[in-house]
C-alpha cells in the first residue's frame, strides 16, 4: 500500500493583525501628544512674525506714499481696552483715528490707505503710547522717532524701531532667534 499524503499548499497571509494596528494608533497618538504643545508655540511665534512684517511692510509703505504723492502721510495707532489698531492716512494728526472693532475713522477728506486692527482677544497685541508719525515728502524722513511693540499670546515681543530716517529695524528682547538683541 502506498502511502499517499495529501498536501496542502502554504499560503502566506497579507495584512497586518489587530495587535499590529493598535501598537502603530498608540505610538501615533503618544506623537501627536507629544508634538501639540510645541506647535501652539510655533503657530503663536508665526502670528508675531507675521505682524511684525506687515506693520514694517505698512510704514515702508508710508514712508514711499509720502514721496510719491508729495504729502505727508500719517501712521496713527490707538491702543484701546478692545485692542489696539493702526491707520496710514492723509491730513493732519487729529483727522483719522481707529479702533480694534469699528476699523479707521477719518473727518474731512482724509485719504486712508493702510489700515490694520489686532483685538485684545488675538494671538499679537500691539503696545505703543498711542503717536501719530508723520513721514516728510521732501525727505522721506519721520518725526517723531518710536518704537513699536508686538507681544504674542506667549510673552514673546519684537520691537519695531524707526528712526529719524524713516526705517525699520527689528529688534527682540527677548532674544528671539534670528533678531538682535534689544
Amino acid at each position: 500500500m502506498q502511502n499517499t499524503k495529501l498536501s496542502t499548499p502554504h499560503r502566506r497571509t497579507r495584512g497586518v493583525t489587530l495587535i499590529e494596528t493598535l501598537c502603530v494608533v498608540s505610538i501615533v497618538a503618544t506623537s501627536i501628544g507629544l508634538a501639540a504643545p510645541g506647535f501652539s508655540g510655533w503657530k503663536d511665534q508665526q502670528a508675531l512674525l507675521g505682524a511684525a512684517a506687515q506693520l514694517e511692510t505698512d510704514i515702508q509703505y508710508a514712508r514711499s506714499q509720502a514721496v510719491a504723492m508729495n504729502t505727508v502721510v500719517r501712521l496713527s495707532v490707538r491702543t484701546g481696552e478692545d485692542g489696539s489698531c493702526y491707520v496710514v492716512h492723509g491730513g493732519t494728526e487729529d483727522s483719522c483715528s481707529c479702533s480694534a472693532t469699528t476699523g479707521a475713522i477719518c473727518m474731512g477728506p482724509s485719504p486712508v490707505w493702510r489700515q490694520a486692527t489686532l483685538p485684545v482677544t488675538g494671538p499679537v497685541r500691539l503696545i505703543s503710547r498711542g503717536v501719530s508719525i508723520a513721514f516728510d515728502p521732501a525727505h522721506g524722513t519721520v518725526t517723531p522717532a518710536t518704537t513699536f511693540k508686538l507681544q504674542a499670546a506667549t510673552g514673546k515681543t519684537l520691537h519695531q524701531v524707526v528712526n529719524i530716517m524713516g526705517r525699520v529695524r527689528s529688534c527682540s528682547p527677548d532674544n528671539a532667534p534670528g533678531f538682535k538683541a534689544c
